[in-house]
């Protein structure tokens, strides 16, 4: 998955890395029965047999070690173990004497073996996952396509590729940040050993820049959770983890309990702030689709920068506040190259509908970009004219009142007629509609900005 950290050694030896196709495994369901093992795989640290696991470590920073337990018959203790160093030995959580940078790693128990303590949460409070994800190949890590930038034949194009050359994600950013994902992913299996860990949004998809958060998507099930008590309950798991057991090289995790809830972090090592939710399938899906849109041309990944930095500095890139998502600059920028009298882009979910499906499973997304070639367009407008172009398309030829972005379509088509219409001046449909709609910066369907 990551065979070359900028930051040093791999995440780990090459032989845990041949056993550690998680992919591989046979699938089994997550029933309410599992969601308690996982708060018991988190709690219980007196273990009936020994844990022997590997040092983690974090390219050239180790700042997780790992002690070994030594066997335990029942409560006795060996004979052998009197002589441990304290660290050695068997530590009670919340331990005085339990070093800060100690992380004791739980495994799953045994058939056999049940819980000795209640759960955190009752029985009726446990979320009904009832089908997990099935099993995966682990996505390989995506160097970007090799891509010439555009010929700069004027002073305000020259000035969009000195821009852009400045602030674009470089490859060690995505390289930290992928680090990072992997370690976190082995993590998180601790407590849901099926699920897995995904790097989305502008870090993957080409449009991201050097200051770009990191935003991951725990996949537990390829179907839809209930936000409200699927999805906080299985960030709550993941919060308490990260606050105990990941402190050496997490800090500031925060439990936000939105309409979709995530948990923020900064991982201390590449210095970057994370957001992660839970099931946003959907969001994994566009950030293939944009990455393929974002190497189709070399104008694109300028253009879509510029008109970010724009939006930012004059406060419009926040959806939070009710402004423009960075989802939804990318979609209008695209639109507006697709809308042109000789089009830069075309709508390639047309014209390759089997590789952009949301019926194709996640393991098959990644390989969507390296199906599609290079878009050859007859237009040669340089950037500086691309930049003038979209001001003046949506400020003086797009209907607003009646129409809607579509990328999907390549085209503006007509604006829904309901009632959660009403009063919204920019529509702009998802590339994967869906029946839910959620907040803006996840990506889950047609955005409605007051």
């Amino acid at each position: 998955m990551f065979p070359n950290s900028i930051l040093g050694r791999p995440p780990f030896t090459p032989s845990h890395q041949q056993h550690n196709n998680f992919f591989a495994l046979s699938p089994t369901l997550y029933s309410h029965q599992q969601l308690i093992d996982a708060q018991f795989n988190f709690q219980n640290t007196d273990l009936s047999r020994a844990v022997s696991l590997q040092q983690l470590t974090y390219g050239n920073v180790s700042p997780i070690q790992t002690s070994t337990s030594p066997l335990f018959r029942g409560r006795k203790r060996l004979s052998d173990e009197k002589n441990l160093p304290l660290d050695g030995k068997r530590q009670r959580f919340h331990s005085p004497h339990q070093e800060p940078t100690l992380v004791n790693h739980i495994v799953p128990l045994s058939g056999e073996r049940r819980y000795s303590m209640p759960p955190l949460f009752h029985t009726h409070y446990v979320p009904d996952i009832v089908r997990c994800v099935p099993p995966f190949r682990e996505i390989p890590f995506l160097e970007p396509r090799e891509i010439t930038l555009p010929e700069a034949k004027d002073k305000l194009s020259q000035q969009i590729l000195e821009l852009f050359e400045a602030c674009q994600q470089q490859v060690s950013d995505l390289k930290k940040k992928e680090l990072c994902r992997t370690q976190l992913q082995r993590e998180i299996q601790l407590l849901f050993p099926q699920s897995r860990l995904f790097l989305v949004g502008s870090s993957l998809n080409g449009f991201g820049t050097r200051s770009s958060d990191g935003d991951l998507c725990l996949v537990v099930k390829e179907e839809p959770v209930n936000q409200k008590t699927e999805a906080r309950h299985i960030l709550t798991l993941v919060h308490k983890h990260f606050c105990t057991r990941l402190s050496g090289y997490i800090e500031r995790p925060q439990l936000i309990r939105a309409k979709v809830p995530i948990v923020k972090f900064r991982d201390k090592v590449s210095c970057v702030e994370f957001d992660l939710n839970v099931n946003n399938i959907v969001g994994i899906r566009n950030t293939f689709l944009l990455r393929t849109y974002a190497y189709l041309e070399n104008r694109v990944r300028p253009l879509v920068l510029v008109i970010k930095k724009w939006a930012s500095h004059h406060e419009i890139n926040d959806a939070s506040r009710g402004t423009l998502s960075s989802y939804s600059l990318v979609l209008m920028v695209l639109h507006y190259l697709q809308t042109l009298p000789e089009p830069i882009l075309p709508s390639i979910q047309k014209i390759y509908p089997e590789s952009f499906s949301p019926a194709i499973q996640l393991h098959l997304v990644h390989q969507a970009p390296c199906n599609v070639p290079p878009y050859l367009s007859k237009n040669e407008s340089n950037l500086g004219d691309l930049l003038l172009g979209f001001l003046k398309y949506y400020a003086t030829e797009f209907d607003w009142n009646s129409q809607m972005i579509s990328v999907r379509e390549a085209k503006a088509i007509p604006r829904p007629d309901g009632i959660e219409w009403r009063n919204k001046y920019i529509c702009v449909e998802g590339s994967f509609p869906t029946t839910t709609t959620l907040p803006p910066s996840y990506h889950h369907g047609t955005e409605r900005i007051t």
